[in-house]
């Protein structure tokens, strides 16, 4: 069935216009726009897949306070959200709104890191058992996960696969744990953030999981996600523990680059290498 089809089949009204928007890894994105009704955001995925990002979707709209589109219609192979009006503006104001969003986030406590249920980053698996012990979970789900992924895919190259697991072997050594697991969105970069007049219209795309939060503000530094003004306004919500920006930043980093790598490859491999070798 077309796109149209099922729309109409859904809401007893088939859009007047379907415009083509920048989509994610694994989904064709456009706008519906139609007569009667606001429009819609629509994500058609062939293979499947999007019935994760729409849980995932709906925990956020249930569970926090964080702005995300209000989901519609939830299948594997058909998501249809809201469509968020937004401005391509980042303004000091939207900043500050964005630490106080995700610093609300971050205080949603539960009993262990992990999630109810496996979750993805863009098209990539994040295994979400729950675990008692933080540094456990990050190397056993994160960074052992990603770099096995990584390294299958050819793009991490044996040598740095290795000096991985090395590290992951005193993984203990560079990172701490925190006072509560918290509830973090996982995958903020610019392409995530809609921003609206002096505030944030919503996030997208989600990768959750209750992890240390300063996984989710080295991610932010890493990708330069905001400016100075987020970064001064969380730090006044919540402050980062000692030791932080000495190698914590670093070793959270490892796993977003290794998603980088196995999407990507070449220059991120390096800098996956140039951690490891800074932490020998």
């Amino acid at each position: 069935m077309s796109l149209t089809g099922a729309v109409a089949e859904i809401f007893g009204a088939a859009p007047l216009q379907m415009t083509p928007l920048v989509g994610g890894c694994i989904a064709e994105v456009y706008r519906l726009d139609f007569a009667e009704r606001p429009p819609l955001v629509a994500k058609v995925a062939r293979q499947g897949g999007l019935a994760i990002e729409g849980f995932m979707l709906d925990y956020l709209a249930e569970h926090t306070e964080l702005p995300v589109p209000a989901t519609r219609h939830v299948s594997d192979t058909l998501l249809l959200m809201d469509f968020v009006e937004s401005s391509a503006a980042r303004s000091f104001k939207a900043e500050e709104d964005a630490a106080e969003r995700l610093a609300a986030l971050h205080a949603v406590r539960a009993e262990a890191f992990g999630f109810e249920r496996d979750t993805v980053i863009g098209a990539l698996p994040q295994p979400n058992p729950w675990t008692t012990d933080w540094c456990a979970f990050y190397r056993d789900q994160r960074l052992l996960v990603m770099g096995r992924i990584a390294r299958e895919s050819g793009h991490l190259p044996a040598a740095t696969h290795r000096d991985l697991e090395r590290l992951c072997a005193r993984l203990e050594d560079f990172i701490d744990s925190p006072s509560a697991p918290g509830l973090v969105h996982g995958d903020v970069w610019s392409g995530n953030v809609l921003y609206g007049e002096g505030r944030i219209a919503a996030f997208v795309d989600p990768a959750v999981y209750f992890a240390d939060p300063e996984v989710e503000i080295a991610y932010i530094e890493l990708l330069s996600t905001f400016g100075p003004a987020f970064h001064r306004r969380y730090r006044a919500l919540r402050p980062l523990r000692p030791g932080y920006a000495e190698g914590r930043r670093d070793i959270y980093n490892l796993f977003p680059l290794l998603v980088h790598t196995r999407i990507v490859g070449g220059a991120y491999a390096q800098m996956v290498q140039d951690i490891l070798d800074r932490y020998r």
